[in-house]
């Protein structure tokens, strides 16, 4: 399998790399669970000062590797230097959070002393994607590294650089050489890599299908992992809002990334008191962006990252529009080279058709209307998916009582939908389960050891 560096700007292949071997691939596992047994007796003092230089290093470096992700997938490039922020803030928070979270817990029984101590595990796998290149890999590594765990990175197979910048990042940091690893290797090797000894726990996001594989591979091992999958988040329009505001908010919180995002708002739920005129603001704001080349500062919306991808958002609008649904504005790719699709908006939507069932990764809004709180709610949860939602009032009590109700592992209220170091992050249903960040994301891989003392 090749692994390229396609730019989806102007769709040429601009680097290509080899896969490395299995034996090499055998190597490098070996040596980061010899790493660990080193690693893990490093003082937290001393992982969180390499932590921060790590942190340096992206802020110092931001435009270029900012520029990486935009050359390998397309991302705007202001989006990407503010990806690049958050990298260095989960960096940051970790140094200066772990020890703390990690400190024994003591706890009161029979004995004369009981606590739990929280140990690494040993070496963690993330198998990681490519709508979000840098950040998804930080906000595992930053707290398993702190927490005494080493590293390997199965990254996305069209960002290969990114991939190696982020090892070079951690090597520069001063971190020792395979406490942090790149594999470049194809996902058919994959089974085999879990299968591994040296690997202890596995950390996905992608996919409900990779998820599956992923989590199957790893049960037969009998090793922990956590998932975080895809999403199709509600953003719930409830009839006291102001229109303009939320519309703002709608097309910010459905076109991060061009719309790829397992956290995109994606299926706009909306009272019909307020429909016609939300659904107007949307499309208004919607054809006000501007799709061009992703390395312009004024650019909004740049290419989604691989022709698949822009393939299947055309056939899931099209497929709606056979079944009734009515394009407001878009709906088609743009006409120039590279894989650029317009800032779409569909309505007339029914819960059946493909814009609405399914997830939807690309720059497509959804727009549905009901007549209650009682019928958003349960039109919100009648999905495969629970990664996150979004309750829009100016009644702020009214809409958390339906935030709560949301089945889901992220519920914003008068908020787009995001993640945040210090709070937990995952879904449920089929968006995954097991938490990233916060005290609960660092305690996912720790050994939860029970010490009794009469």
């Amino acid at each position: 399998m090749a692994i390229q560096t396609i730019d989806p700007t102007t769709e040429e292949v601009v680097k290509t790399f080899e896969e490395i071997s299995w034996d090499e691939t055998d190597k490098i596992l070996k040596s980061t669970d010899n790493a660990f047994h080193t690693w893990k007796k490093t003082a937290f003092s001393e992982r969180a000062a390499l932590m921060k230089k790590a942190a340096a290093l992206l802020r110092k470096n931001k435009y270029d590797y900012a520029s990486l992700m935009t050359l390998e997938m397309g991302k705007v490039i202001t989006e990407a230097e503010m990806e690049i922020e958050k990298c260095a803030w989960v960096c940051d928070y970790y140094a200066d959070n772990a020890e703390q979270i990690l400190q024994h817990e003591t706890i009161v029984t029979d004995a004369t002393k009981s606590y739990v101590r929280f140990e690494p595990l040993g070496a963690v796998l993330a198998v990681m994607p490519w709508n979000f290149p840098f950040w998804q890999v930080f906000r595992f590594a930053a707290p398993a590294l702190m927490a005494g765990n080493v590293g390997v990175l199965k990254h996305a197979s069209n960002v290969p650089q990114c991939a190696l910048a982020i090892e070079k990042i951690f090597h520069e940091a001063g971190f020792p050489e395979h406490v942090f690893r790149t594999l470049l290797v194809s996902s058919s090797v994959m089974n085999k890599v879990i299968e591994h000894d040296a690997i202890k726990a596995v950390t996905l996001t992608g996919s409900e299908y990779a998820g599956m594989a992923v989590a199957a591979a790893a049960g037969k091992a009998l090793k922990k992992t956590v998932l975080e999958l895809g999403g199709s988040d509600p953003f719930i329009v409830l009839d006291n809002v102001d229109v303009e505001y939320v519309a703002a908010q709608a097309v910010k919180g459905r076109m991060i990334n061009c719309g790829q995002s397992c956290v995109a708002a994606k299926r706009f739920i909306v009272h019909e008191a307020v429909a016609p005129l939300f659904e107007q603001a949307l499309a208004r704001k919607m054809e006000q962006l501007i799709v061009g080349d992703p390395l312009e500062q004024e650019t909004n919306v740049g290419p989604l990252a691989r022709r698949d991808l822009i393939d299947a958002v055309d056939k899931q609008v099209h497929g709606s529009v056979i079944r009734g649904a009515k394009v407001l504005t878009g709906g088609k790719r743009r006409s120039c080279e590279g894989f650029f699709y317009l800032p779409t908006v569909v309505v007339n939507i029914t819960p059946d058709m493909p814009v609405f069932a399914e997830e939807t990764f690309g720059p497509v809004a959804a727009v549905v209307r009901v007549k209650n709180d009682e019928e958003a709610l349960a039109l919100a949860n009648k999905t495969i998916y629970g990664l996150g939602g979004s309750v829009w009032c100016r009644d702020a009590a009214r809409a958390e009582k339906i935030a709560q109700q949301l089945d889901v592992g992220c519920a914003f209220v008068n908020s787009i939908v995001k993640s945040d170091p210090r709070l937990p992050f995952g879904g449920i249903k089929k968006s995954g389960y097991g938490r990233e960040l916060s005290s609960y994301g660092i305690k996912e891989f720790v050994n939860m050891k029970t010490v009794w003392v009469l």
